[in-house]
């Protein structure tokens, strides 16, 4: 079921007005239902994988509990490990081990006859193998008790508004809201459905409208070379942010209506002043997970610069394959871990800590900008030859600037109107997100004089209806992770 689809805009009032009629203690088994119903709607048989990995790691962390051997909690630890992260494997990653190993074999002209299964890919199942994971982690190490109670847990690991792309919850913060009793919070629902407003916004009207452009040359980019190249991968930049930022705002939303608070997933993180700082602001929930679970059970930075190097590439590098089954996505996560080992190196530190303001404040945000722009390139483009396509002929023809422009325009099929529309829109985008950086732009609002209220969100409802992208609803692109 898609955020963005007539069967949620059914499903949520539905759960909403049940929630709150039901009594505290029947409250999860509502949740778990909705939960597992929202999941089912997108293939029922996968349901009893996650079923599954829930079942392993609730039997797991109890026995972790009870467990007072070291030795015997690694086993249980590592078994646990092997079960969860060899589903995700076998459904995410088998056909591209067996087909990376045929191509090495291929060099040495060994010819093999791989076995490839036609597998669809579970949606969420990086996200929820993740989230287990991190609960089964910090039950062995001590900084949460393990749940006894299968509901609640099942509910934590379900729970539908972060089920198939996050935030990846943590134990900490979610578990003891799903057990807690909560009452109507009229402040927090409103604010809730301006957030999924915001988020509905992002995707509809911004990713959608952009995602035209983008699969139109990254489809098959041999057809197009010069600024139509540079055009849809900064369209790329933009849309992958605002498909994902804004199914974070709506799942962040969704969950304020239950009286639920999850966790920031994205922090205007196209105002960022170094590379360390954009991870800082994207994809928080699993840049956090990364560090916490990767990088520093590596050693982190409490260990000589090269072996710091070394776990900042490696921690990159994984994140770069969880996001697909492609060298494409490693490539695109070693290029960030290669930008911190060297801005590590040549930055001053004093530098990267400090906030520059003025022109050089606008330099520093450009550079990166452009800088994630291209590494962006290889997670967009379906294969390493289409990658080093684009990186290839995206300024041939600049000699001549202006028919370089106007040829760029003209491929990738935008019009002066409707140029002029992504400019408004994306003006938009900037001034929220920049204003963010200071203060809760939907808060500011909100306590604002009601006339000035109500002006801004009849002018934004107009925005929405007018300039949204008609038709099927798209699916969010981080679902295919």
């Amino acid at each position: 079921m898609l955020f963005n689809s007539f069967a949620f805009a059914v499903f949520l009032p539905i759960v909403f007005i049940l929630y709150w009629l039901l009594p505290h203690k029947v409250r999860w088994i509502l949740m778990l239902v909705a939960s597992y119903y929202f999941y089912m709607s997108w293939n029922a048989k996968y349901v009893f994988l996650i079923l599954f990995t829930t079942i392993i790691s609730y039997v797991a962390a109890i026995l972790l509990e009870k467990t007072e051997r070291i030795r015997s909690k690694k086993w249980i630890l590592f078994g646990t490990a092997v079960v969860c992260l060899g589903a995700l494997f076998f459904f995410k990653y088998f056909n591209f081990v067996i087909e990376s190993v045929t191509a090495v074999f291929r060099l040495f002209s060994i010819q093999m006859n791989p076995v490839v299964l036609n597998l669809l890919l579970p949606v969420g199942i990086s996200f929820y193998t993740f989230q287990t994971l991190s609960y089964v982690i910090d039950v062995y190490k001590g900084n949460v008790k393990a749940e006894h109670h299968f509901g609640y847990y099942a509910t934590f690991i379900s729970f539908f508004p972060q089920l198939v792309a996050g935030p990846i919850e943590r134990t900490n913060n979610l578990l003891p809201q799903i057990k807690a009793e909560h009452k109507f919070n009229y402040d927090q629902a409103t604010y809730g459905l301006k957030l999924m407003a915001w988020g509905y916004f992002k995707k509809i009207v911004i990713a959608d409208t952009l995602s035209q452009f983008v699969s139109k040359v990254y489809d098959s980019p041999q057809g197009f070379s010069g600024f139509a190249l540079v055009l849809a991968t900064v369209f790329f930049t933009l849309q992958i942010y605002c498909d994902f930022s804004g199914y974070s705002d709506i799942a962040i939303g969704t969950a304020k209506l239950l009286g639920i608070n999850l966790m920031t997933n994205f922090n205007s993180p196209y105002f960022s002043q170094s590379i360390k700082e954009f991870w800082s602001r994207w994809h928080i929930s699993l840049s956090t997970w990364f560090r916490d679970y990767v990088y520093i059970p590596l050693g982190g930075n409490r260990v000589g610069k090269i072996r710091h190097a070394v776990n900042l590439l490696i921690t990159f590098l994984v994140s770069g394959l969880w996001h697909g089954a492609n060298w494409t996505f490693v490539i695109w996560g070693g290029i960030h871990g290669l930008a911190q080992v060297i801005e590590n190196a040549i930055v001053p530190k004093n530098l990267l800590k400090e906030k520059s303001k003025g022109c050089m404040w606008i330099i520093r945000v450009l550079f990166v900008f452009a800088f994630v722009s291209f590494a962006w390139i290889f997670f967009v483009s379906n294969s390493l030859g289409d990658a080093m396509y684009v990186i290839g002929h995206m300024f041939t023809g600049i000699a001549s600037p202006i028919s370089y422009l106007k040829k760029g325009f003209t491929d990738i099929g935008m019009g002066k109107e409707e140029l002029i529309k992504e400019c408004l829109l994306i003006l938009i985008l900037a001034i929220y997100d920049y204003f963010s950086l200071s203060r809760d732009v939907i808060d500011r609002i909100s306590k604002k004089k009601t006339i000035i209220r109500w002006i801004v969100y009849i002018c934004f409802g107009l925005i929405v209806v007018f300039l949204s992208q008609k038709g099927v609803a798209a699916e969010f692109v981080y679902f295919q992770f």
